[in-house]
Order: structure tokens, then sequence, then C-alpha cells
């Protein structure tokens, strides 16, 4: 895996500095421990390049749904879309069941935070419906945030639930606030500003892989919210399937070299980036961001603060979990 870092800035003081490493990497896919093994390999690797965060992209553990686009994946009430579900679900990561205890152990252990996208299997919705989940863990190895994601995108519809607000919040790390949303919510204008609201100046957005999907909105969210925005994708070839999967030469048939090429970089809260996308390849992007770029361009443009009309325009967040039912023993 290359290491990407751009040079770092002299200027500054040392409390506005955070080191970031946004890792491209492709899943073991429909692999759920091969690939959470891959994860804390590259967390590894994060922490001697000395990240304090690290990210890793949407849907990553055991990898996005590739198939539902090449396999006739909306054919209703089809005995091999319900195959591929069945063992796509069996995949799933439950947290409850510690799933996430290895990450959150190495985030402990060498002080670093991890955002990490997975596709919850989650108990409190009846445990076989998937959620695609981007999961906060802190410096201190708890996990703090699970944001399902609120609206699959297109055929994801077929595979994916809705999920809620529960996990719209931001979490302090260092200098900075920080907060995340799920692939094409990042275009929801109302999301974004539900982690603006709360102080949020490092966003991070997560994607299966595309430079289509990160060549230009990580450039309109600095410049709309004046922070730092990190585009982490992932990054899916047709090596990168396991003999073993179920209908791969159906999927890999007509896909070309890439199903997802990556994508992944990060801009700057002036709406330049910082790091231009990476391409075609597994890389870890390390750079050095300064909390003092946010506050110096907020001077003109602060859209939750002194550019808002609370008065006239505001909004409502309902952070609730859902659930279908509630219980009285």
């Amino acid at each position: 895996m290359e290491i990407i870092t751009p040079p770092k800035s002299d200027d500054g003081r040392l409390e506005d500095r955070l080191i970031v490493g946004v890792a491209q990497i492709a899943p073991v896919w429909f692999n759920r421990r091969a690939t959470l093994n891959k994860i804390a390999q590259c967390i590894g690797v994060a922490a001697e390049n000395q990240c304090q965060l690290v990210v890793f992209g949407e849907a990553l553990v055991p990898g996005y749904p590739f198939w539902v686009e090449l396999t006739d994946g909306a054919r209703f009430n089809d005995e091999k879309q319900k195959k591929m579900y069945a063992r796509y679900l069996d995949e799933g990561v439950i947290i409850e069941r510690g799933d996430l205890n290895t990450l959150c152990e190495l985030a402990k252990k060498h002080s670093i935070a991890v955002y990490v996208g997975i596709m919850e299997r989650a108990p409190d919705r009846s445990g076989h419906s998937l959620y695609c989940s981007l999961v906060y863990i802190s410096a201190e190895g708890k996990i703090q945030s699970v944001h399902r994601k609120l609206q699959p995108t297109y055929e994801e519809r077929l595979v994916w639930a809705q999920g809620d607000g529960n996990g719209l919040v931001v979490h302090d790390l260092e200098a900075f606030r920080v907060g995340g949303l799920n692939c094409y919510e990042n275009w929801m204008p109302l999301s974004r500003t539900a982690l603006y609201a709360q102080g949020e100046d490092l966003h991070v957005s997560v994607w299966p892989g595309g430079l289509h999907n990160t060549s230009d909105l990580p450039i309109f969210i600095a410049k709309e919210s004046r922070s730092y925005v990190i585009a982490c994708s992932g990054l899916m070839r047709p090596e990168d399937f396991s003999s073993d999967t179920p209908n791969r030469d159906e999927i890999t048939e007509n896909c070309g070299p890439f199903l997802a090429n990556g994508g992944s970089a990060i801009a700057s809260p002036n709406g330049t980036f910082l790091v231009e996308p990476v391409i075609n390849k597994e890389a870890l992007i390390v750079a050095e961001i300064d909390h003092a770029k946010v506050r110096g361009e907020r001077q003109n443009l602060d859209i939750t603060g002194h550019y808002s009309r609370p008065d006239i325009t505001s909004l409502t967040v309902d952070r609730r979990r859902q659930s279908i039912a509630k219980f009285t023993d």
C-alpha cells in the first residue's frame, strides 16, 4: 500500500494541528473477518505514520453490493438474489456481538480515532435487515456513534434499509470537531447542516469508490462549510473477488477493470484540494491539517453562526433511534 503525504506547513501553533489518514483499500469481498483483519493492519500502518484519525470507505465491511446492478438485481422474488442477500446478511457486522472489538482495542492501543463504514446487521431492527453505517471509534477505544445512512441510493434500496438521525452527531478530536456522512447523503443539505450546527469543522464523507463522486463535491462542501473535508473511497477490481464469490463470473463479466476506482481526497477550508483525488490504487493518504485555517475562513462565512438567520429559517433534527415496538414489562 502506497503512502501519500503532501508537504507539511511549519506555520501555526502545534495545538492547532491534526494528522489524518485516509485509507483507500479494497475489502476482502463478502468476508467480514478477513476485511476486519485488513483494516486492523491498516490502522497499525496509520499509527506508525503518527495519524490521530484514520478513515475507511463506505460499506467496506464486508463490501459494497456491486452484484445488484450486474446480476439483474431488481428481479422480484428471485432465488439467485435471495441467496446473494442471505450470504451478504451472514457477513454483516453485529456490533453487539463484539465484531468491532479488535478495532476498538487497536484504537485505544495506538491512541487513534477511527471512522469505518460497515454493513450493520442490527438486532434492534429484527437482525435481518442491513444498514449502511458509519461508525466512529474514539482514541480511547469507545464506539461513540453509529450513523445509519438516511437514504440508500438507487439500487442500494434493494438490499439496504433506511436509517435514522441517531448518528447525526459530532466528536471533539484535538482542536477539531469531526462528523461524517455516507456517500450520496453528503448531497443532502439539511443533513450537512445538522452537523454544521454542532460546530463541525472536519467533515468526513465516505464512498464505495469513484472519481465521479469526489472530483467536485468535497470542494463544494469545503466552500460551503469553510471546513476541511475528507473524501474516503474504497477500491474494487475484478481480482478482488475471491474464487468462492457467488455468481463471480456473472458479476465480473461486464464490469471493466474497476468497479470502484477510488478517488480519495482532502479539501481545505478555502475550497481547494490539499490532496487531489487518488485513483486506481490502494493507498494511505497522510496529511497534517491546521485548525487556524478553519478559523480564518469562518471570518467571512459561518453558515450556522454569524451568516444565519434562525429567526427566519431553522432546522429540527430527530436523533431518536427508530424502533418498531416499545415494550412495557
